[in-house]
């Protein structure tokens, strides 16, 4: 036990380290003298082409940007005729939103000629401002966004510009791209990284005379898309929603190498191919995704965007064990199960101890649900959106599988990535009875409490019935020892177009839906009350919803079996 404690203090203190270090940095390359240290990138005499922004926009927004009005991560900012780029950010999020040009896709929409020179005049304020210095500006996968952003959108900036203009914007754009080759190597670990990496390819392809930069881009790509998209099609951070935020960079990337008539990288065509079945793998029937490890509301149009580039469409993956997930799908049911271990540090930020929750939905109804985390405000909401408490599965004496940094000096440091989490997980699936079965275990609480937490599901043929039985069993030993009364919460979170309603028993809750696709909930012998709970990635903020809860001791009733049903005729 000693020798684990001081083993993991040393991972944590080696990751601390490098994470400090790497922030210096590019801290460093912010400072006007490092350009004399970098390689520099050649201005170019024009661009060649603009990618294709998969984004969609919002004209309306155009409007907003116009009067002075700046929405951005749930905060707005009203500039009374000042440059944005001037006011006092309400919040971290907003400013890297701003500083990213993401929005400049809206006044695109918009093809107003007022929207042009409203674009034209942001830019220039931004270059004028100087504020690539800004923390929030300089930060490596911000810089990146904002290089791709600028490439997307040159026809909507650029058309009608003066050559004065045009020479400052290929001169900021050199510049940026420039920072962004040298930090991409101290960027955070998972998409941050791989975002530079994208963002230099692009450049590499649309700026004129830039063989050596597309080259060192391609290099970093393959490896970034080598090591971060699993052998399933998932990503490394096990985030769902990065699935779609990469494709919508990649898709476009793909057709910027055609453009060229350049081969693309064999990595960038292999990672496409693997990801798109894992978009089917995470949607239920209504086309949600599973809300799990950061994800957020699912932005239908981007997903149905991302999707018309499917070709295969076929039966979506049934398990993907290099992400560590499960699907079982049957008559219109889908439940989907998360279990797998947390991912390596350096990109577990958004990682959430969810380990053996799952959701379930049946057709276009959905019933258990995680909390999942909302779109904007994410950093008030993440603290509690990452317990296992958020999630439907078993919680141990209210305390979560996996450890996180807490705040502190480490936090300040290195933001919350996962310390600690199930290492020993075990995952049987079968068809059994000619119904599909599937058993998993993790030991996210056996050093702290001597727990392991076992689940099994069995999902009937007609889809019309799942089984699932929580086991808690002891570590090391045979049995429970006497002064072992860990207490246990098993949760299961309801969407919250649900309405639950007690049956006399105590036993059973009847699972009221919309279209009268009612159905049961019951666990015998025991107690199942109904408590508040919330979504956090409902469509349009936060919302209300109700959970069901089971409590117990491990040690007096360490097996409880619970049934989910479809039932007919009941009152609605």
């Amino acid at each position: 036990m000693a020798r684990d404690f001081y083993a993991d203090r040393a991972r944590v203190a080696r990751f601390a380290t490098d994470f400090g270090w790497r922030r210096l940095c590019v801290r460093a390359m912010r400072h006007p003298f490092a350009r004399w240290f970098t390689r520099p990138v050649s201005v170019p005499s024009r661009l060649l082409f603009a990618p294709h922004d998969l984004r969609t926009g919002d004209p309306t927004r155009a409007h907003e940007f116009y009067s002075g009005r700046f929405a951005f991560a749930g905060k707005v900012v009203t500039t009374d005729g000042a440059s944005p780029f001037e006011m006092v950010p309400p919040s971290r999020e907003w400013a890297e939103e701003l500083m990213s040009f993401s929005w400049l896709r809206h006044l695109q929409a918009a093809g107003t000629p007022i929207a042009r020179a409203n674009a034209r005049a942001l830019v220039g304020d931004w270059i004028a401002s100087g504020a690539h210095r800004d923390p929030a500006a300089a930060a490596p996968d911000v810089a990146a966004r904002r290089v791709i952003s600028w490439l997307t959108q040159a026809p909507l900036i650029l058309q009608s510009a003066d050559a004065v203009f045009h020479r400052r914007f290929l001169r900021s754009l050199a510049a940026q791209v420039r920072y962004v080759r040298s930090v991409q190597r101290y960027a955070r670990d998972g998409r941050p990284r791989l975002i530079c990496a994208l963002a230099l390819c692009f450049a590499g392809l649309c700026m004129a005379d830039q063989p050596r930069l597309l080259r060192s881009g391609q290099r970093r790509l393959t490896e970034e898309l080598e090591r971060q998209i699993l052998a399933d099609g998932g990503h490394v951070g096990r985030d769902p929603g990065a699935l779609i935020e990469l494709l919508l960079d990649l898709l476009p990337l793909r057709q910027s190498f055609a453009v060229r008539h350049l081969p693309p990288p064999p990595a960038l065509l292999n990672a496409i191919d693997r990801m798109m079945p894992m978009l089917r793998f995470f949607r239920h029937v209504d086309g949600s995704f599973a809300h799990f490890n950061g994800m957020g509301p699912t932005p239908a149009d981007w997903l149905a965007t991302v999707l018309a580039y499917d070709d295969a469409r076929g039966r979506p993956l049934s398990n993907a064990p290099y992400s560590g997930y499960q699907r079982m799908e049957a008559g219109g049911t889908v439940l989907i199960a998360d279990t797998g271990a947390p991912p390596p540090i350096p990109v577990s930020h958004e990682a959430h101890a969810g380990c053996l929750s799952f959701e379930l939905s049946s057709g276009r109804n959905r019933l258990v649900v995680n909390c999942g985390m909302p779109a904007t405000g994410r950093e008030g909401w993440r603290a509690t959106a990452r317990q296992t408490a958020a999630h439907s599965t078993a919680v141990i004496e209210e305390t979560s599988s996996c450890r996180f940094v807490a705040g502190g000096l480490m936090k300040r440091l290195c933001g919350t990535p996962v310390l600690e989490g199930p290492s020993d997980l075990r995952i049987d699936r079968a068809p059994r009875g000619g119904a599909d079965v599937l058993l998993a275990s993790h030991d996210g609480y056996a050093r702290r409490f001597g727990v392991v937490h076992q689940r099994s599901w069995r999902l009937s043929p007609d889809g019309g019935r799942l089984d699932g039985e929580d086991l808690f069993r002891v570590a090391h030993g045979e049995e429970f020892t006497s002064d072992q009364r860990e207490g246990y919460a098993i949760r299961f979170h309801l969407h919250p177009l649900v309405r639950p309603s007690r049956a006399a028993d105590g036993h059973t809750v009847l699972l009221h839906m919309p279209d009268g696709d009612d159905w049961a909930f019951t666990a015998p012998e025991v107690a199942v009350s109904i408590e508040e709970s919330i979504m956090l990635a409902a469509n349009g903020g936060a919302r209300r919803t109700e959970q069901l809860v089971i409590v117990g001791h491990a040690r007096d009733m360490p097996r409880v079996s619970w049934t989910f049903m479809r039932v007919h005729g009941l009152a609605s």
